[in-house]
Parts: C-alpha cells; sequence; structure tokens
C-alpha cells in the first residue's frame, strides 16, 4: 500500500488538526487554508475538517468557496445541525435565500426548538415575500425568543409592531451574550475637560445608510469642543463614504480583528468620554463590547431601532414621536430627547440633476407614480392589499417597489395577478449611485410608507428630494420614524394612525391634483426652513445632549431623561 493510500484511510493526525487551529487562531488564515486543503487531499473524508476549512473561508471573505466545504461535510453527516447551519448563514450572506431557507428548514425539522433557527428562516421568507409560510407561522411570532432558546432582536422587528417583546428578547439576548465583566471604573476628573472626546462604533463605515447619515454630524462637530473619534469593526470596504468619514474623524482606528474587550481597552486608553454605539442589535454586531465600559457614558444610537436591553446602554437618542412617555417602560435606555427628529441628515447630500427620465427608469410617461422603494421585508399582506386597492381606484397608476432579489419580485407579481392588479403595473427601481438614486424620488407621484417598519432613512432620501411622504404610525420605534420625520419638516398632516385613514389619505391625494401640489409645494419651502435638514442646529443638540449626559455621570447621577431646548436663535 503506497503512502497516500494509508493517509487516505486514515484520520487526519491530532496534531495537525491542532496545528490548523493554531493558525487559525493566529489569523494566519491562507496558511491555515492550504494546510486544511493539504489534509482533505491526504486523508480520509472528515467532516469536522471540513468545516474548520469552511469557517476559515468566511474568514478570508471567501464565502462562496466556503460553501463547497459545507457540502461535503453535508454528505458525509445530511443531518448536521452545525454544518446546516453555517451552510445556511453563508448562503444568506451570499444572496442564495432560497438554499439559506431550506437549509434552516432541515434544521427544524431535526430540532424545532431552536428559536434563532425559525426567526433567520423567518426574516429571510419576510425578505422574498413569502407571506403564505409567513401565515403559518403566526402563532410563533408570540413566544418566539421570549421563552426557551434566545434570537437576534432585529430578526423581530419587521414582523411584529409589539415594543413590550421587543425588550424582552433584547434583554434575554443581550444577558445571553454580553458577560464580559467590565473594565475597572474610571476615576471622575475634578472638572468637565474642555473638550469631550466622543467615540462612535460601528460596523457600517461605508455606503450605508447609517454612515451615510452620520457623515455630515463628524464633520460639523464643534473641534474647540468635542474630539472625533472612529472605531470601525466591520468589513473593510475602501469607497467614498468610507474615506468622508476617515477624513471626518480626528483619530480613526480599524479594529475588526480585535476582541471585544480590547476595542474596550483600546478606547480606554483614548480616553473617550462618550462611547455611540452606531450598530446595535445589527449586521456585525460587536454591542457586548460596551460591556466592558469602554467609555464612561454609553449611548445608542441611530443603527438600531429599538432597545438594545443591556444595562450597559446608558441612553438612547430618540424625540417625543419616537419615545412618548407612556412607552418609556419599553425601553431599558433612558432617552435622550432631541428637540425635532431623532435621525440625522446630510444637509449637502447630491442630488443628480437633471433627474434620469421616466422612460429611462421602466415607468410610464403619463399616470401617478406611487414609491414604495424600500426593503422588500418591510412589506406585509395587510399593506399590500391596501396598494393593490390604491391601484385599482387611480387608473393608469403603477406601484414603483425595489428590486431587492427575483424570490420577492416574482412573489409581488404573483400576489398582485391574486388581487386582480396587472402584476406589469408593479416596476422595480434598479440600485443606482446616490445622487441618481435620490434624483429618480423626483419621479414619483407620492411615497407610501411600510406600517411595522417604516422607511428611516429612505423616507428622509425622498423628503430630500421633495418627495411627500404618507405614513401610519404604530407603537414602536421601528413604527413611528417616518412620524418623526414628517413633523420635524412641518408635515404632521401626512401621518396617520391606522390603516384606513392611510389608504384614505394616499387615494385622496392621488386623485386630488391640487391638494398633491399643495402638499409639494410646502415640503419644497420647509426643506430649507424647517429644522429636519438643518444639519448645523441638529449637531448642536446632539453635542449638547453629550454634554449633559457626562455631567450626570460625572456628578455622580444614575441616567435619567434628558430633554434637549430647541437652540433655534440661540449664539
Amino acid at each position: 500500500m503506497t503512502r497516500t493510500m494509508q493517509d487516505q484511510a486514515a484520520a487526519p493526525p491530532r496534531n495537525e488538526i491542532v496545528r490548523l487551529i493554531e493558525l487559525l487562531n493566529q489569523g494566519r488564515l491562507a496558511e491555515a487554508i492550504a494546510h486544511g486543503e493539504d489534509l482533505a487531499r491526504r486523508y480520509r473524508p472528515s467532516p469536522p475538517l471540513y468545516n474548520m476549512l469552511g469557517s476559515a473561508n468566511i474568514q478570508a471573505n471567501r464565502r462562496a468557496e466556503a460553501t463547497k466545504w459545507f457540502v461535503k461535510a453535508l454528505e458525509i453527516i445530511p443531518d448536521d445541525t452545525d454544518t446546516l447551519y453555517n451552510l445556511g448563514i453563508t448562503s444568506q450572506e451570499l444572496g442564495r435565500k432560497t438554499d439559506a431557507i431550506e437549509c434552516f428548514r432541515r434544521i427544524l425539522r431535526i430540532k424545532p426548538e431552536l428559536s434563532q433557527v425559525r426567526a433567520l428562516k423567518l426574516l429571510l421568507q419576510a425578505h422574498i415575500c413569502d407571506w403564505d409560510e409567513l401565515a403559518r407561522e403566526t402563532e410563533a411570532l408570540a413566544t418566539l425568543g421570549m421563552e426557551g432558546g434566545i434570537v437576534s432582536p432585529f430578526t423581530m422587528l419587521p414582523l411584529e409592531d409589539h415594543p413590550e417583546r421587543h425588550r424582552i428578547r433584547s434583554e434575554r439576548y443581550s444577558a445571553k451574550l454580553f458577560g464580559q465583566p467590565p473594565l475597572p471604573p474610571p476615576e471622575r476628573p475634578a472638572a468637565e475637560p474642555a473638550r469631550l472626546r466622543i467615540g462612535y462604533f460601528s460596523a457600517e463605515i461605508r455606503n450605508h445608510p447609517v454612515a451615510r447619515l452620520i457623515a455630515r454630524i463628524l464633520e460639523l462637530h464643534d473641534r474647540s469642543r468635542f474630539e472625533v473619534h472612529v472605531y470601525s469593526y466591520g468589513p473593510v470596504v475602501e469607497d467614498e463614504m468610507r474615506g468622508r468619514i476617515m477624513a471626518a474623524a480626528d483619530i480613526f482606528r480599524d479594529v475588526p480583528g480585535l476582541a471585544e474587550r480590547d476595542i474596550a481597552e483600546l478606547a480606554r486608553r483614548d480616553g473617550i468620554d462618550v462611547a455611540i454605539d452606531l450598530t446595535g442589535h445589527t449586521s456585525y454586531s460587536r454591542s457586548g463590547l460596551f460591556a466592558c465600559r469602554p467609555a464612561p457614558v454609553q449611548i445608542s444610537y441611530l443603527g438600531y431601532p429599538g432597545t438594545i436591553g443591556a444595562p450597559c446602554i446608558d441612553y438612547i437618542v430618540a424625540d417625543r414621536t419616537i419615545i412618548p412617555d407612556d412607552q418609556t417602560r419599553f425601553y431599558s435606555e433612558a432617552p435622550i430627547y432631541l428637540p425635532h427628529a431623532y435621525q440625522a441628515q446630510d444637509d449637502q447630500a447630491e442630488i443628480a440633476d437633471p433627474a434620469p427620465s421616466r422612460a429611462s427608469l421602466g415607468l410610464p410617461e403619463r399616470g401617478f407614480v406611487f414609491c414604495g422603494i424600500n426593503n422588500g421585508y418591510k412589506i406585509q399582506p395587510r399593506l399590500y392589499d391596501i396598494w393593490m386597492r390604491l391601484l385599482g381606484a387611480v387608473e393608469g397608476s403603477v406601484l414603483w417597489l425595489l428590486r431587492s432579489n427575483p424570490w420577492a419580485e416574482q412573489n409581488l407579481r404573483r400576489q398582485a395577478a391574486a388581487r386582480g392588479v396587472d402584476p406589469d403595473r408593479i416596476v422595480f427601481a434598479d440600485w443606482k449611485p446616490h445622487a441618481d438614486y435620490l434624483a429618480q424620488f423626483r419621479q414619483a407621484d407620492l411615497f407610501l410608507d411600510s406600517f411595522v417598519y417604516n422607511a428611516g432613512a429612505t423616507a428622509s432620501n425622498a423628503l430630500w428630494a421633495a418627495l411627500p411622504v404618507v405614513t401610519r404610525m404604530g407603537t414602536g420605534y421601528p413604527a413611528r420614524m417616518a412620524g418623526s420625520l414628517l413633523n420635524a419638516i412641518g408635515l404632521p398632516d401626512l401621518v396617520t394612525t391606522s390603516d384606513e385613514d392611510y389608504e384614505r389619505l394616499a387615494l385622496d391625494l392621488a386623485t386630488s391634483p391640487d391638494r398633491l401640489a399643495g402638499i409639494r409645494a410646502r415640503l419644497a419651502a420647509n426643506r430649507t426652513t424647517m429644522p429636519l435638514f438643518d444639519s448645523p442646529l441638529f449637531t448642536r443638540h446632539l453635542e449638547e445632549a453629550y454634554r449633559l449626559a457626562y455631567r450626570r455621570w460625572l456628578g455622580g447621577g444614575q441616567p435619567v431623561p434628558i430633554d434637549i431646548a430647541d437652540l433655534r436663535g440661540a449664539a
């Protein structure tokens, strides 16, 4: 028997596997992958080895290669739930949503009690607008993540408007995952520093809504009173927005390879006074680092529309539309109430000129354009029922949606036909550079908001492009975002509080050209006169919030709700 044949008859030796693990732990991914592939060639099939190779390729951002190793492992042990989960997550990240759903289905047939897998499956089914399957799981929503296993809180936000359950899920999730012991408490200085050091922590320092919203504020911070630090722990994407934020920061640190405690210790050495979590319970979250207490004052802002549910987060930036007084019990953080709107804006966001023609966008030259350009997972059947009735009532109208994935497009067209609407009246918008994306809103007539999870950054984009937005305000933070924006731009009459009023208002505006023209004229004027897009004013309010929160800590006080006075007209 030859050496190769002898090797292939045996399992990989333990010392070789230990060597592979050492290379992975040292971050020497190329060497680890080469070593693992050599073992896979020389020794008999080994699912544990294949899983390690899959994980190594994920770390090396080679997800397509990773799926091959997970598939090979499943060929040997088809019902291994860990491998199925790895393949499902990797397929999801590659955009292979139906493959991911099938992996999660297979897991649940074996272990139906796995709450996180069920939540991921439901969210993916919302992404592809598979409402039939979602309807069959309705009863699971009330208990999912509330008992038994934890779920990632974000997965449930688009599925139900229930802030009480969202808080419980976040608290259970954070208690399970944010168990790091804090660093020794920092000494309180004798006096407030002349310049507060503000640390912004984010996974999305790239062309992403959070980065686009916060970039202008970083540029506008008063450098005589604030020093701006940015800690980027997400994927490194060298694009225009990353460059802009790097230029806006006094100190910029790339820390994706550091452990959470190491990031916290780095921030301590940098002397951060106020830490801002811009990611929360969203993709690439590292919110657990805040349990280590990188700063004496810690604030959740912008990235996650809800409570983090962790005692290490002291405050959440909001306004009184987002968190009314009777809803503070749904938040573990003390609200910081900004005077107008919670959401930062970029008053210099470029809108391409001229705007693309309707024909180039696939829209009819004539006819009313209802715009719902938003994430497909935010569309629910009862909302789509309204949209289809609007199309039926407004002759020649079309519904303009965002093209996100082929399964959602197919399902939305099918659902239109089932409601008696010609599927050709559903038009899908392609991805465009941001300036062109903003300009295309000018070819629509009315933006129709989603219910359970509003358009947030998208609604502000539409308003910046002077497109009126009709919203239906719900109970929780995600269901109140567009209402906050409309109030801050002086258009509260576009905020409704019931499905019936939402439909009635949208139909009235679509069939009353003079009334709609009046709304558009008010919006055009209010863009430059109302507070929503006054970025310098917003920055002053946010800076005041940071100062007051820090002063409360300096005086030994516990976090309490903070109201920021309107500084319009102040010197």
